[in-house]
């Protein structure tokens, strides 16, 4: 397998690990002014993971990382997760507003990690990794973000409709209003 080298070194000078109250690290390196708010999570998640492969034992290396490795993380983080799931015996299950507490765990919410893996693949791509070794894009990692979703859209009784796009009218001439018919004489 390739070694990305450039990968497998992250850029730890002038920078700050922080730590929110739930207890979640991150690293984060001063950022440009002109970046975007996607780009300044992007690094930051990237940095993340990068903080998680060196602290793996034993650490590993960016061109080792596989799907497991990525589905081990995800599951990492599942423990600062602010989403109630409701078990299956919850008296809950199946209702997305409880009228009362309930011990069922906190978890990573679908769409957050849905989003995570979004630009954790962009930066590993931007980052000098081939898109065909991609470990974010593997298909274990697809089926595992599709069974959190199934999992809690039913869990909380919310479905997850898959949006349907609108396609553009290419090829398409636009069409004039037909002119009003003409009066009547009577």
């Amino acid at each position: 397998m390739d070694s990305f080298p450039e990968m497998d070194s992250f850029n730890l000078e002038n920078a700050s690990l922080n730590v929110s109250n739930n207890g979640a690290t991150s690293l984060a390196t001063p950022s440009s002014s002109t970046s975007s708010r996607y780009e300044n999570q992007k690094r930051r998640d990237w940095n993340t993971f990068g903080q998680y492969l060196k602290n793996h034992r034993p650490p590993l290396s960016l061109s080792m990382c596989s799907g497991a490795h990525v589905l081990e993380f995800l599951r990492y983080l599942d423990q600062f997760g602010k989403t109630k799931v409701h078990t299956f015996n919850c008296p809950f299950y199946g209702l997305p507003n409880p009228p009362a507490p309930c011990p069922c765990p906190l978890r990573q919410a679908w769409g957050s990690l849905d989003a995570l893996i979004g630009r954790l693949r962009a930066a590993f791509e931007e980052n000098g990794g081939k898109p065909e070794a991609n470990p974010f894009g593997t298909r274990a990692v697809r089926l595992y973000l599709r069974e959190v979703r199934d999992l809690q859209s039913k869990a909380r009784g919310i479905s997850y409709e898959k949006k349907k796009r609108k396609r553009p009218l290419a090829n398409q001439t636009p069409t004039l209003p037909l002119p009003p018919p003409p009066p009547s004489a009577s």
